[in-house]
C-alpha cells in the first residue's frame, strides 16, 4: 500500500458534533442523517450500554453509590440516579467522573471505525462540556423555542412544567448553543420541515470531507 493510500485509510473522518437542548429533536435529526449514510455515534446510546446489566460502568457505579441506584436486573435505575444526581452536585460529578472517560473512549473507537462519508457525533451536553474545539469539524445545533421544548418534554415524559424548566435551567441556554453553532437546524415547526434542512447539510458535509 502506498503512503498516500495508507494515510487515507487511517486518517480521522470528518466529524460533525450534533447538540441541542432537551426536547429539541436531536434523535429525530440524527435518524434523518443516518438514513442518508452518515455514521451516527450517540453518546446517550453509549451511556445506556455502559449502564445496562453487565455494562462496563456498573461495578464502579455500585462501588460509589451502592445497590440502591441499581435495578433488580443489575442495570442502572436511571430515575433513581437522575434524582440523586440532580439534587446533589457532588453525586453528579462523581457519576460523570465514572461515565465520561468511558464514553469518550468508546466514542473515539467508533469514530475511527466509521464507514460512512462522515460522522455525526451526538453530544447533548457539547456546549456545557466546553464546546467542540479540536474535536469537531462542524458543530450542528438543533434549535427550537424554549416553550416548544417544554411542551415536547411534558408530552413524552409526563413531567411537570416546573420540573422541565428546572432541567432546562441546568443546561446551556439557547443563546449559548446558537453562539457555538456552525450550522443550525430549525425544529420549531412541523417534522416535514426537517428533511430538506438535513439533506442540504448532508450534501455540504459529504463535499467537505
Amino acid at each position: 500500500m502506498s503512503a498516500a493510500a495508507d494515510e487515507r485509510t487511517t486518517r480521522r473522518p470528518f466529524v460533525v458534533g450534533l447538540t441541542g437542548g432537551i426536547g429539541s429533536g436531536k434523535s429525530t435529526v440524527a435518524d434523518l442523517f443516518a438514513v442518508r449514510g452518515a455514521t451516527v455515534v450517540d453518546t446517550d446510546a453509549i451511556a445506556h450500554e455502559l449502564t445496562a446489566p453487565g455494562g462496563a460502568a456498573i461495578e464502579a457505579i455500585r462501588a460509589r453509590f451502592g445497590d440502591e441506584v441499581l435495578r433488580p436486573d443489575g442495570g442502572l435505575d436511571r430515575d433513581a440516579m437522575r434524582a440523586r444526581a440532580f439534587d446533589d452536585p457532588q453525586a453528579r460529578r462523581a457519576l460523570e467522573s465514572i461515565l465520561h472517560p468511558m464514553i469518550r473512549d468508546e466514542s473515539e473507537r467508533r469514530i475511527l471505525a466509521a464507514t460512512g462519508p462522515y460522522v455525526l457525533h451526538v453530544v447533548p451536553l457539547l456546549v456545557e462540556s466546553g464546546g467542540g474545539a479540536g474535536r469537531f469539524d462542524r458543530v450542528l445545533v438543533v434549535d427550537c423555542p424554549v416553550s416548544v421544548q417544554i411542551e415536547r418534554v411534558q408530552r413524552r415524559s409526563g413531567l411537570s412544567a416546573e420540573r422541565v424548566e428546572s432541567i432546562l435551567a441546568a443546561q446551556a441556554s439557547r443563546e449559548a448553543r446558537l453562539a457555538a453553532a456552525d450550522d443550525v437546524i430549525d425544529n420549531s415547526g412541523d417534522a416535514d420541515a426537517l428533511a430538506p434542512q438535513v439533506e442540504a447539510l448532508h450534501r455540504k458535509y459529504v463535499a467537505a470531507r
